[in-house]
């Protein structure tokens, strides 16, 4: 957690400093301007800790006030980053066929190349909103002889990385939760990162999880963010919401199917993971859930499907370059091999910034067949 929180504020306190860069000669002539537009960069800088913090300290309205800014503002802030560094690098391109080819070109001014930014970065900052609010149902199909034969089809409706806190209240909730119902699930399944506040502020919350009630049930596993908020609370609230917590635990829904769920680690371990598998009775159709898109090869061929989350796809365009690097199945469904399959979750919600750019929220749709 620690090394999370120093790396974040390095690199966000880094992309403030290149935004100031860019837009500060916008207040060069009035030093009052300047020094309150510092001022409120400096805030916006600390505002994720301030939410925190004000968060476990009973300020509800106060923290929830401050995330109604402070959020945005970090998504907004990464595109104008961005921006920056696009414009730089064409201002340089001008400079050098200028300089060494001796072309009649001169790099875009600064004032005007600031309202750039701010003008590009909010347009996407507005279109982000929007593409949040609207979930996509992804379907995958698989056909299979490990159904028994009075239980031919099993739909099961997964979500993922929904980031309940202090942005993702009733609004985000009854959208997810009509689109789970629209789809008729027989298993509802949560890969993680359900629980991302304070599990005291989210009881007005618990009412429209519970009115969700598949024939087979809901399954949850716990993410990273379950760890960073309170592993005991948020696991309390996961099981408060009607939903069995596999940490580390497998089972048998209806005696038709298995359902596996693996704790977050950030490492991989294939003894646990293998063990975990093995004890899940031979001949039925197993479901492992995994909140990273991780493979242990020693897994491969003791699980039908792996169902993951956790990389959001990026959730902001040009982030999903980076996440690509991270986690090579970073998005959709991959053959891993020996009849085991994976699909990645883009997510059904937002960490931070409440947008999305060129990474749609999704609610993922399985459709178990039995193959006869």
């Amino acid at each position: 957690m620690w090394t999370f929180l120093l790396v974040f504020l390095t690199v966000y306190t880094g992309m403030h400093a290149v935004f100031y860069h860019r837009v500060h000669v916008l207040f060069a002539d009035r030093k009052e301007l300047l020094f309150a537009f510092t001022a409120f960069l400096a805030l916006m800088i600390l505002s994720p800790i301030f939410c925190r913090v004000l968060e476990r300290g009973g300020w509800e309205t106060q923290a929830r006030l401050l995330a109604h800014v402070g959020y945005p503002w970090m998504g907004f802030l990464f595109l104008a980053f961005w921006c920056s560094l696009v414009l730089g690098a064409f201002n340089g391109v001008l400079w050098g066929l200028h300089r060494y080819a001796g072309l009649d070109v001169t790099r875009i001014p600064e004032k005007p190349s600031a309202v750039l930014v701010l003008v590009t970065a909010g347009a996407l900052t507005l279109y982000g909103a929007f593409e949040a609010r609207n979930i996509r149902i992804e379907r995958i199909r698989l056909e299979t002889e490990k159904l028994p034969p009075h239980m031919p089809r099993i739909v099961v409706a997964q979500i993922s990385d929904v980031h309940l806190g202090l942005n993702g209240r009733e609004a985000r909730v009854e959208r997810i939760l009509q689109a789970v119902q629209a789809v008729n699930p027989d298993l509802l399944v949560s890969t993680g990162d359900l629980v991302d506040g304070a599990p005291h502020s989210l009881e007005p919350l618990l009412a429209l999880f519970q009115k969700v009630r598949p024939p087979l049930g809901k399954v949850a596993i716990v993410g990273n963010h379950e760890y960073y908020v309170g592993l005991q609370g948020a696991s309390e609230w996961t099981r408060r919401a009607g939903f069995t917590l596999l940490r580390d635990h497998a089972t048998t829904v209806a005696g038709v199917l298995n359902v596996v769920g693996a704790d977050d680690t950030w490492k991989d371990r294939p003894e646990t993971e293998s063990a975990l598998l093995q004890a899940a009775p031979n001949g039925l159709f197993t479901l492992y859930l995994k909140h990273r898109p991780q493979i242990c090869p020693e897994t491969v061929g003791l699980f039908d499907l792996q169902l993951s989350g956790h990389t959001h796809r990026g959730q902001i365009f040009p982030f999903s370059l980076f996440v690509a690097l991270m986690y090579p199945f970073f998005n959709g469904t991959y053959d891993v091999g020996k009849g085991s399959m994976l699909h990645t979750s883009r997510g059904t919600g937002t960490w931070g910034p409440p947008i999305r750019v060129l990474a749609p929220p999704e609610l993922t749709v399985v459709e178990i067949v039995r193959k006869d």
